[in-house]
């Protein structure tokens, strides 16, 4: 159930169908291309889809040393329509203690020719909504968003 104080969510059309999106999520060397706002590189450790499966992914800037970014669990995962991953387990369904706890739904729906792609994270409470949003939620996530439309853009 929605909750306004504890959720944020982005949603955008992407000009390519749910198949090809699905694709440049569940590719771990497309994902790498698109997932973190350059000039970051991402690199995928794991990218387990399936229920209890690994996620986990590194960030660097200028070339130094990949730095932890998401580690959790996918909870999920309906192929080219949803998936959901927490941060709050690890792969194995392990207990974690992540720095921001959040359990992300992101969903593909079809739209015309292309995808309404849509992702509603959840937190635990108003205060860590707030913390994220300040974090810079929206051009995070709106900037990934960009790179992924380009990056379909690209590969139709």
């Amino acid at each position: 159930m929605p909750d306004e104080q504890a959720d944020l969510t982005i949603a955008r059309f992407i000009d390519a169908p749910p198949t090809v999106v699905w694709q440049a999520w569940s590719t771990p060397e497309h994902l790498a291309k698109w997932w973190i706002p350059a000039p970051l590189e991402c690199k995928v450790i794991k990218l387990d889809l399936r229920p209890g499966g690994g996620f986990e992914t590194r960030m660097r800037e200028g070339g130094g040393e990949f730095q932890p970014h998401v580690e959790g669990c996918f909870l999920e995962i309906v192929p080219e329509a949803r998936l959901v991953f927490t941060t709050v387990l690890t792969e194995g369904w392990r207990p974690a203690e992540p720095w921001l706890a959040l359990t992300a739904i992101i969903t593909f729906e079809p739209e015309g020719s292309g995808t309404r792609y849509a992702a509603r994270v959840l937190h635990r409470n108003a205060a860590d909504s707030r913390k994220h949003e300040e974090m810079g939620f929206l051009d995070g996530w709106g900037t990934a968003l960009d790179q992924l439309a380009a990056f379909v853009a690209g590969a139709g």
